[in-house]
């Protein structure tokens, strides 16, 4: 498995990560934890952000990657 697949594949889980911590959060009635996962979310969305540019990086590093 090439590095921008590997990339691309944590992406993914990170994706699914974020939208797991979202359901959490709308089906809670505790505030304190729908705070927690709330703000976990949007960490979760930092870094989604984050490495949605290194996936950037790499394909326009190696442009045969792109759309994998």
């Amino acid at each position: 498995m090439t590095v921008a697949s590997q990339v691309k594949t944590t992406l993914a889980s990170l994706k699914s990560a974020q939208a797991s911590l979202e359901t959490f959060a709308l089906s809670t009635q505790n505030q304190e934890a729908k705070s927690i996962f709330e703000n976990c979310a949007k960490q979760t969305q930092q870094i989604v952000d984050q490495v949605s540019g290194r996936v950037q990086q790499l394909e326009s590093e190696e442009p045969q990657y792109k759309g994998f």
